[in-house]
């Protein structure tokens, strides 16, 4: 891991990262704000607990690798980099501009510290497929985490990466399955049924874990447990996460996919999360 502020609590990243995506949302006025806020937690312990990087050096070659196949959630991935020092602060307020290093959605040749662009989902754990196998033959240490969303799970490209991930035995490779119940269409399982989820990656080979996405202890647990397994196989975890978690009048919305926010509404939120109490 980084070695950034060790004397600044998991629960405090999370806090910050929650406030840093809601300024970049204020900028806009709207976004996918909802899934910033519900996947804060799993950022915070990716980035401030498992991952190995180095906020100077962005391209290091001995980094983990954290893809975001999920383009749309790059507010949430920007305000991750700007906590851990990849992005500066200051750039937060240039969020979906002309020219801004922080476009809506995630482009790699754009921004410091984005793997990969992503645009069409269902194409990252394809792509962390090909980069644990590069690592492998390299021998390198370095581990490919790939976030990816419950919708994902509706395309056919992300289950011929699990199966090939299982065949390859990537055991350099952790998925993480952001399950928020949610997507463009409406709920996902009423958009298409992928449970039981667990014992479909199971059968592809994989090292399968469930939890809460919004519980900081059980996520340590979870990654630690990830990167120790000892078999050699993929591992993933999967996350249940609150859409909005952390601002109540927001996780309240029955349709937050994207979020259209008053103006008065924004200075709101933020107060909420300054208050500190995510319940």
């Amino acid at each position: 891991m980084a070695q950034i502020g060790h004397n600044v609590s998991l629960s405090e990243r999370a806090r910050r990262i929650r406030r840093h995506a809601l300024r970049m949302g204020e900028v806009q006025g709207q976004g996918y704000i909802a899934q910033a806020l519900g996947i804060a937690d799993v950022l915070t312990v990716s980035y401030f607990h498992a991952t190995n990087y180095r906020p100077e050096d962005p391209e290091w070659e001995g980094r983990d690798r954290f893809l975001l196949s999920v383009g749309h959630y790059a507010i949430a991935l920007y305000a991750a980099l700007i906590e851990a020092k990849i992005i500066p602060e200051d750039e937060l307020e240039t969020y979906g501009t002309d020219d801004s290093r922080l476009p809506m959605s995630g482009m790699a040749a754009y921004t410091p510290g984005m793997e990969i662009t992503g645009g069409s989902l269902g194409h990252g754990l394809g792509i962390a497929v090909g980069m644990s196998l590069a690592l492998k033959r390299k021998k390198s240490a370095s581990f490919v985490y790939n976030l990816f969303s419950d919708g994902e799970l509706d395309e056919g490209s992300t289950w011929e990466a699990a199966m090939s991930a299982g065949s390859y035995k990537l055991d350099n490779l952790i998925g993480i399955v952001d399950v928020n119940q949610m997507q463009a269409d409406g709920p996902s399982m009423a958009v298409l049924n992928f449970e039981p989820l667990g014992p479909k990656f199971e059968a592809f080979g994989w090292f399968v874990q469930r939890i809460d996405g919004n519980d900081i202890d059980a996520l340590v647990a979870a990654f630690d447990a990830a990167r120790h397994h000892k078999g050699e196989q993929p591992r993933i975890i999967m996350c249940d996460t609150r859409m909005a978690k952390g601002v109540p009048f927001l996780e309240a919305r029955e349709r937050n996919h994207f979020l259209r926010v008053e103006p008065h509404e924004w200075a709101e939120a933020i107060g909420i999360i300054d208050a500190g109490v995510v319940a």
